[in-house]
């Protein structure tokens, strides 16, 4: 299935994506013991975070010194075990450094909407720090390991930094883009262009945070998780799934996914990175 083309400036955004390839999410790294189920972070924790904003700006060395001097305490998740919940007053905002999370909101009959996924180097709950309460739920959705930093901290960063606070701020907005076109990809195409559309989201941005390794994709990310995200059941995303495979789009065996004809995928999704925003794509110098 291939969705028209909106024109010669989508053609070019399409140019720079990734080329076939999958996805693989590092294992969690070794960690010393913290007290309350805390783990005190390592040094290459704060890289994960200075890696992800140097995808979507330039860091300045004495803006990478200061982001790598972060207090950062770490702690593992299951999934659907509720980092921070709607309705709390946090302290502290956190990155992720492993796994993948979702931002959910449930209705008053208890169905769940997932409205974004985060991946490593993301600052999923950053706006908490000019908001009173929180207003969505962040959940992982595999296991995950995050690294929660004090609000104090980041705003005497920001106070004292403003390329950091334009840095961090750009970051949100981007996250605001990033919603605007899940709310595009669930309201207006249909079932087999959404799963497409999601997957390629899913492989550009892990692939641009050094994700990928071996061709190979290692995603347990279950069926209703997806169906969530996508507003589908999960038996319609399982069969939406068979026909990706059937068509030679994907190839999965497990929770391994590959992605062997990633034009078409691109193509069926009618996909377009701009709004991802990555510096990678507006150089024109891919991933």
């Amino acid at each position: 299935m291939v969705l028209s083309d909106a024109g010669s400036q989508r053609d070019q955004a399409r140019s720079n994506v990734a080329s076939p390839t999958a996805i693989e999410i590092s294992a969690h790294s070794k960690l010393v013991g913290y007290p309350n189920g805390f783990l005190m972070a390592q040094a290459p924790s704060s890289n994960i975070l200075i890696r992800k904003l140097q995808t979507i700006s330039e860091l300045a060395q004495s803006d990478i010194g200061i982001l790598g001097n972060i207090s950062i305490q770490e702690k593992e998740y299951q999934p659907n075990e509720d980092i921070l919940r709607e309705g709390e007053k946090p302290s502290l905002s956190f990155v992720v450094l492993d796994g993948l999370i979702g931002s959910t909101k449930l209705t008053g009959e208890g169905k769940r909407q997932i409205s974004s996924f985060f991946v490593p180097g993301d600052i999923p709950d950053l706006h908490g720090l000019h908001l009173s309460v929180m207003d969505c739920t962040f959940t992982p959705l595999m296991p995950s390991r995050v690294g929660f930093m004090r609000h104090d901290d980041l705003r005497a960063i920001c106070d004292q930094h403003s390329s950091i606070t334009r840095v961090f701020w750009r970051s949100t907005v981007i996250d605001a883009a990033i919603y605007r076109e899940w709310v595009t990809n669930v309201g207006r195409r249909d079932a087999y262009s959404r799963m497409a559309h999601i997957l390629c989201e899913l492989i550009v941005r892990l692939r641009s945070v050094g994700r990928i390794e071996d061709h190979v994709a290692y995603l347990p990310i279950t069926q209703a998780a997806l169906g969530d995200a996508l507003g589908l059941s999960s038996v319609h995303v399982n069969r939406v799934l068979q026909d990706l495979r059937r068509d030679g789009l994907i190839s999965t065996l497990g929770s391994r996914f590959h992605a062997p004809d990633w034009a078409g995928l691109v193509r069926a999704a009618d996909f377009d990175s701009t709004y991802l925003h990555h510096r990678a794509a507006q150089t024109g110098a891919g991933f």
